[in-house]
C-alpha cells in the first residue's frame, strides 16, 4: 500500500516571536539590530537638525547625527525551530507613545545601557517593570568594547531587581548580539516554566 504521507508532515515547526529592543537615546539599538538580522534591516532614522534643538536629546559626543523615529525591523532565525523579528523602539521622548505598539505581543525584551549616560536608561527599564507585563533583560553596551563598570555597580545603580538578567554585550558584533538573544529566550523560558509550575 502507498505512503499517504506528504514530506510536510515531517518537517520542523518553524515557531516565530517578537523581541523588542529598547533603551534610550543613542544607546545602540540601531547597531544591535543591524548587527544581528540576517536581512536588509529596516531602520527609520531622520538627522537631527536645528529644529529638532530643545525638543530632542543632542549626543554629547557629536557623533550621532540621526535619530530613530518610528522603529528599527530584523529578523534572525535563532534555531533550527525559532524565527525571532526584532523590533528597535525610538529613543527619544517624544516617540515613546509608540513603545505599547510594539511591545504588543512580544516575547520578550531586550534594554540596551550606556553606562556613559546611566540616566537615559531609567526611563526605559521603569517602562518594562511596571508599564509592560513582557520579560526583559538589561544589556550594558560595550562602548569601545570594553566594560567600564562592574555589572553588580551597574545593577545597583539601576535599581535593578535580582531576578533580572544583566549581562555584558558589544551591539556591534553578530555573536555578541545573538548571544544577547539566546539570553533573553532563556529568561524567558525559565519564567514560563515556574508560572506553569506555580
Amino acid at each position: 500500500m502507498a505512503s499517504t504521507s506528504s514530506p510536510h508532515d515531517h518537517a520542523e515547526l518553524m515557531l516565530s516571536a517578537k523581541i523588542v529592543v529598547a533603551g534610550g537615546f543613542g544607546v545602540g539599538k540601531t547597531t544591535f539590530v543591524s548587527a544581528v538580522s540576517e536581512i536588509a534591516p529596516l531602520n527609520t532614522e531622520a538627522w537631527m537638525t536645528e529644529a529638532s534643538e530643545g525638543i530632542d536629546e543632542i549626543d554629547p559626543t557629536g557623533d550621532k547625527t540621526t535619530t530613530t523615529v518610528a522603529m528599527d525591523f530584523g529578523r534572525i532565525q535563532l534555531h533550527q525551530d525559532l524565527m525571532l523579528y526584532l523590533f528597535g523602539t525610538p529613543g527619544q521622548s517624544r516617540f515613546w507613545f509608540l513603545w505599547d505598539d510594539l511591545a504588543r505581543g512580544a516575547l520578550g525584551a531586550v534594554v540596551l545601557v550606556d553606562t556613559r549616560r546611566l540616566s537615559e536608561s531609567f526611563a526605559a527599564i521603569n517602562y518594562f517593570e511596571h508599564d509592560s507585563d513582557i520579560p526583559f533583560i538589561v544589556a550594558v553596551n560595550l562602548f569601545d568594547g570594553k566594560l567600564t563598570h562592574d555589572l553588580e555597580e551597574v545593577r545597583d545603580a539601576l535599581a535593578l531587581a535580582p531576578d533580572i538578567p544583566l549581562i555584558a554585550c558589544d551591539a556591534r558584533d553578530s555573536v555578541s548580539t545573538v548571544d544577547t538573544l539566546r539570553a533573553l529566550v532563556t529568561h524567558t523560558m525559565r519564567l514560563n516554566v515556574t508560572h506553569g509550575a506555580a
